[in-house]
This record gives structure tokens, C-alpha cells and sequence, in this order.
């Protein structure tokens, strides 16, 4: 799989609207109106002698000052917007510089790239426009609770189709994180594609929802173990706790099992009532998991083929409808009954609310790790709206989104105004 890191950065900007003489003018000759409107009494009106030269020296100055700034970037439509970063859905703040405390360890990797050094956690995660707020947060959780942040470093799995781009997803966290570890890898959605089958919710077709099935094969070969994490969790635990979490015997991937939840559920009558499908948990005592947080043994996965495995359930969803869900069926039937049982707290999962009403959820019981908005309501869509959840208030500490001033611009231009009022009244 290509990485963006490997792609040199354009040196030229991409085509842009641009202010117009006119457009520019007309606010100069504005500001100079304003002073000629300020010589009405008496005791000012030999100043206008004064004005009237000022202006016919500047006039002829005006196409000039116009098109010494024509070329500024303005709001554009599409990707463009995106291009040049003045989007307004795509502003952020940059993050506090998170340095290590006393005792972490130092890299051997000498002579070698970071993302091959097994020193360091490696934590993998999607990156897409639709999800990017919600990406920055859960980067900026991580970091904000890790005892040793320089030595995370991020994977980060961009569509290659994302109206944004690789490109530019990749200059938004460089530019919201600066010293950050990481890389960005372009996913080939025609991987996967073909493979996906129709879900109730038209977002679990996504075909970067499937990412994670190919963590073996879009990583460097080098990278042996990763913790995989949705862009809609907030973790307010040192990630080493988790990233130190053992996968004993033959076992490929440690999540938070929830066995009270009604297994059967996950899948169609039709795969319950034939016997053949069905046995695929005979020798298993399958309990589900959420796949927003795994631990994942990569050499292991690669050893096991399990990426064909997966796709070979999703090829059989395509004849004969046997799950309703997306993604995660087929991580049950490869791997439910055979996981490593991690602690409950290192995912709460569901805050997102009730898919079908709504409604907002609470906390499990016990302590909490790591906060998993899984489902359908998201939290800075929740906050943006007005009507938040009450632990969408836990989210919002994390959030490093600033989005733009619908009136920015005008107080731009008024204080561009007021700065040539205030310089032509110098010349008097």
C-alpha cells in the first residue's frame, strides 16, 4: 500500500479565486469618502485643498495596491477549500507540545524508521473528513494521558478517494500536532469494494470501516503488534496499559468481551438454521466484542491468513444474507471464542446513544479507561446542535476544533478599513 509520506508535497497552490481591482477599490475609495465626509464644518474646510491631492496621488496607486494582493486565497468551493486549509469545517487549534515524564524509555531503532520501531506503541486509526474531528480528539486524549507521548506513534489510514485527500489530512495533523509520530497510509477502497454487502445503516458501508481487516497488509511489515481505535473514543488512561496487555496461546487479537449480550442477534435466521454455518461456533463459546478497540497481533494475522478469512464470510454475506451489520459479523465469526478477554474498562462502548430512538446512555459500572461513542449520535454533532448528551460534556475537554467566524471576514475588512482611515489621516 502507497503512504502519503513518500509523495513530495506540491509547491504550488492550487487555482484560487481572487479579489477583484474593483471589489479592493471600492473599499479604498470608501475609507477616503469617510474622510472627506469628516471636513463639513467650518474650521476644516481648508483641508480639502490637502485631501483632493492626497487622492490623486493615491488613485492611480490603486490598480497597483489590487494587484499586489490579487492572488490572495479566498473561501472557495470543493476541494480546493480543502486544499488550502481555509475551509471553515476544517480549523484547529494547535495541541499542547506533550513531552515525556522521568523514565521512559529511549529508542534503539537507531538508523531506522519510526514506524518499524518496536520501542515505541503503535496505535492504528482511520482518517477520513467525515470523522477528522473526531480522529484530532482521540489523538489528543491519547497524548494528554500517556505518561510517555513521544513515544506513541500513530498510523493513520487515509481513503484514497476522501474528498480532502491524503494529502491534506496529513498537513491538518501535522499542523494541529506538530511534534507528533506518525505516518499516513492511502487505503485502495476498490480492496474492498466488491465485497461489501447492503447494512441497516447506510455509514457501516463505508468501505474505510473495512480498514482494519487489511492492518497486516497496509502496515510496514516490520510493525508486529498495534492497538486499533475507532475515531469516535476518548482515552483518559496511559495507553501503555493497554499497549502491555498479553495475547496468550494461539489468540490474534485482545478486546473487552461482553457475554451477557445476546449473541444471536448478530446474525440472520438463515445462518442459525443451517447446520453447516452455524457449526463455525461448535468448538467455540463465541461472546461478542466491539472492534472500535483491539489489540492486534499483526505477525500472527499475516501467519493466519486472516485477512482471506474475513473475506471469505463477506464473500458468502454477497449470496446469501447471513448478517445484517457491516463490519463486524465477520470479526465475530473468525475470531468470537477465541479472544483475549481485556478489561471492560478500556472500552465503554455505546455512548452514541440508541440507534433506533436516540435516546442518550450512561456509563457501565465500574472504572473507565476509555469512552466509546459506538452507534449512531455523534458528540460534536450532539454539542453543535445544542442538544448534547450528558457525557458528550466528557468529550468536549479533547475537542481542538475552531471553527470559523461567519462574520470574520466583514471585521477583516472593517479593520483593514479602519487601519487605511487611520494611515490617511497621518498624511494630514
Amino acid at each position: 500500500m502507497p503512504d502519503v509520506n513518500q509523495i513530495s508535497p506540491s509547491l504550488s497552490a492550487p487555482t484560487s479565486r481572487t479579489f477583484t481591482v474593483s471589489f479592493l477599490c471600492a473599499h479604498l475609495l470608501q475609507s477616503l469618502s469617510l474622510l472627506f465626509s469628516l471636513n463639513k464644518n467650518k474650521s476644516e474646510r481648508m483641508l480639502s485643498l490637502r485631501l483632493s491631492l492626497v487622492v490623486s496621488l493615491l488613485l492611480p496607486l490603486f490598480p497597483l495596491l489590487c494587484l499586489g494582493i490579487r492572488s490572495f486565497p479566498t473561501m472557495v468551493a470543493g476541494r480546493d477549500r480543502l486544499e488550502m486549509g481555509f475551509d471553515g469545517l476544517i480549523q484547529f487549534a494547535e495541541a499542547p507540545d506533550y513531552r515525556n515524564g522521568a523514565g521512559c524509555p529511549v529508542s534503539s531503532n537507531k538508523g531506522s524508521a519510526l514506524s518499524c520501531d518496536r520501542s515505541l506503541v503503535h496505535i492504528a486509526m482511520t482518517l477520513d473528513s467525515g470523522y477528522l474531528r473526531g480522529s484530532i480528539a482521540a489523538v489528543h486524549s491519547v497524548l494528554k494521558h500517556s505518561s510517555c507521548p513521544e513515544n506513541v506513534f500513530f498510523h493513520f489510514i487515509a481513503a484514497e478517494f476522501d474528498p480532502a485527500s491524503p494529502r491534506v489530512l496529513t498537513r491538518i495533523v501535522r499542523s494541529t500536532f506538530p511534534s507528533l509520530k506518525f505516518k499516513v497510509y492511502i487505503f485502495r477502497e476498490d480492496t474492498v469494494i466488491n465485497l461489501i454487502s447492503s447494512s441497516i445503516r447506510e455509514a457501516l458501508e463505508n468501505p474505510l470501516n473495512y480498514a482494519r481487516n487489511y492492518l497486516g497488509d497496509i502496515l510496514d511489515s516490520c510493525v508486529d503488534r498495534v492497538i486499533y481505535l475507532d475515531s469516535d473514543v476518548i482515552v483518559v488512561d496511559d495507553i501503555q496499559k493497554l499497549w502491555s496487555v498479553s495475547l496468550t496461546g494461539n489468540r490474534v487479537i485482545g478486546a473487552p468481551e461482553y457475554c451477557h449480550a445476546n449473541f444471536t442477534k448478530y446474525f440472520t435466521d438463515t445462518f442459525w438454521s443451517d447446520p453447516v454455518l452455524s457449526r463455525v461456533f461448535a468448538s467455540r463459546n463465541p461472546c461478542y466484542f466491539n472492534t472500535g478497540v483491539m489489540v492486534m497481533d499483526l505477525q500472527k494475522w499475516r501467519e493466519g491468513n486472516f485477512r482471506k478469512r474475513i473475506e471469505t464470510w463477506m464473500e458468502l454475506q454477497k449470496t446469501k444474507r447471513i448478517y445484517d451489520l457491516g463490519s463486524l459479523p465477520p470479526f465475530l465469526l473468525v475470531f468470537a471464542g477465541n479472544v483475549e478477554a481485556i478489561d471492560h474498562r478500556w472500552n465503554q462502548h455505546g455512548l452514541g446513544g440508541d440507534n433506533v430512538k436516540g435516546t442518550c446512555r450512561s456509563l457501565h459500572s465500574g472504572p473507565v479507561s476509555l469512552l466509546h461513542w459506538s452507534g449512531k449520535g455523534k458528540p460534536w454533532a450532539r454539542l453543535d446542535a445544542k442538544q448534547p448528551c450528558p457525557l458528550d460534556r466528557l468529550w468536549e475537554p479533547y475537542d481542538l476544533y475552531k471553527p470559523q467566524n461567519s462574520n470574520e471576514k466583514d471585521q477583516q475588512w472593517s479593520l483593514f478599513s479602519s487601519i487605511l482611515v487611520g494611515y490617511s489621516r497621518d498624511l494630514f
